[in-house]
């Protein structure tokens, strides 16, 4: 296994059970061996399922299917399968006989329909699934089937990670208690639409399909298409989130419960940037003043994206020209004498030039941080956008060169 990532948090947290979803593990051996490479979901009957997925060109098989059945109806119980190691894209014709068969075995144990089985694999790219190992495994999933499996199902579905991600959120609803829970993977590949990152959430309040849809589509485009580790988009990027209704308390309109979601969402966001391959900096990009929000976005990206400041920021060089260079190539509206620059609190350039008083010494230092903040405003009107990426290393090159030996 890979040191663990310097960034990552103290530990997978004690996720709460999520009343409707049990979870089992197994062996496969679709790629690795003596550690776990699928896992399954089991969710109640009336589970409402949402998705947003990547929107790469070459999508894989698994999302594709699972495309064709978001939005369908929440009759009967539901399960979702994943396995790593493969990602069953660019497999041709073979891609989709394997989610065929896998979804039918899984339809045919658990007694329920095909079209409320959502699939997902993730690894390399272009060499077929041995759906007959994970189909062989079945029986032992289902029986294994517990509440409690979370963390153990986040396990299962690392790649290249070097940690598991979970996140999870309690609040009230109209005095009464509701849950939302889950658990990502993602170190490489990653960028916006959405970022090789898979991503499940349960909750067991009850939430209309629609409502639950437009929920995740809005805050996905505020947290998972708001990170960058490399600018590669996968083919298999996943993003399911499931509505037991176990709790009976009804949350489809209820503020608290969207921004719940949405703070279980942008917290699995920064841990797949924290484990981002190679990372040793966490890195929050603040733009301001653009001509609007999506300028800003655009600017903001640009400057995570590129390859001279994430290596000016792996070897804590306050570089601020090469942040005036991804502004001035990013397509957003900008003014070079209007534009100002800070690390953190210092201020580093203003109105088209090095700040009166600011220290070369003082950025350096603050370079040296494992958490960053770097802000521009570009001094033209008020949109605002952040989005968030880590440093590029020599590990990254190093874990990249060597993936399928």
């Amino acid at each position: 296994m890979p040191p663990v990532s310097p960034l990552a948090p103290a530990g997978f947290p004690d996720l709460p059970v999520i009343a409707g979803v049990r979870f089992a593990t197994a062996q496969a051996g679709v790629r690795y061996k003596g550690r776990t490479d699928v896992m399954l979901a089991e969710l109640a009957e009336g589970t409402s399922i949402a998705g947003v997925y990547t929107r790469s060109g070459t999508r894989s098989a698994a999302v594709l299917d699972c495309q064709s059945k978001t939005g369908g109806p929440n009759d009967g119980r539901a399960a979702i399968l994943v396995n790593s190691g493969n990602a069953n894209a660019f497999t041709g014709r073979n891609g989709q006989a394997s989610v065929d068969a896998i979804c039918a075995a899984v339809a045919e144990r658990l007694s329920i329909e095909p079209t409320r089985v959502f699939t997902s694999s993730t690894g390399v790219i272009g060499e077929p699934l041995s759906h007959d190992r994970i189909i062989a495994k079945i029986d032992e999933l289902a029986g294994a089937l517990s509440e409690t499996g979370a963390e153990a199902a986040a396990r299962a579905i690392m790649t290249t990670d070097t940690f598991a991600k979970g996140a999870f959120a309690e609040l009230e609803v109209g005095g009464q208690t509701v849950r939302i829970s889950g658990f990502a993977k993602g170190s490489g590949m990653i960028a916006p639409d959405m970022a090789t990152m898979l991503v499940y959430i349960f909750t067991d309040a009850i939430v209309a399909q629609p409502t639950l849809q437009g929920l995740v589509s809005d805050l996905t485009n505020t947290t998972f298409n708001c990170i960058t580790v490399d600018s590669d988009t996968s083919t298999s990027d996943t993003l399911i989130c499931a509505a037991t209704g176990a709790s009976g308390v009804d949350a489809s309109n209820d503020d608290g419960f969207a921004a719940a979601l949405g703070q279980v969402m942008r917290d699995l966001a920064h841990q797949v940037v924290r484990d981002g391959e190679g990372a040793t900096k966490f890195v929050e990009v603040q733009v301001t003043g653009a001509r609007s929000d999506q300028d800003a976005h655009k600017a903001a990206m640009a400057i995570a994206n590129s390859p001279l400041v994430k290596t000016a920021i792996a070897g804590e060089d306050p570089n601020w020209g090469r942040i005036v260079m991804a502004v001035g190539k990013s397509g957003a509206e900008a003014d070079r004498d209007q534009l100002a620059i800070r690390f953190g609190d210092i201020l580093v350039a203003t109105e088209g030039w090095v700040a009166p008083g600011y220290r070369e010494e003082d950025g350096a230092a603050y370079m040296k941080l494992q958490d960053l903040v770097l802000s521009i405003d570009l001094g033209i009107a008020e949109g605002t956008a952040t989005v968030w990426t880590c440093d590029l290393t020599h590990g990254y090159i190093e874990i990249n060169a060597d993936y399928r030996s």
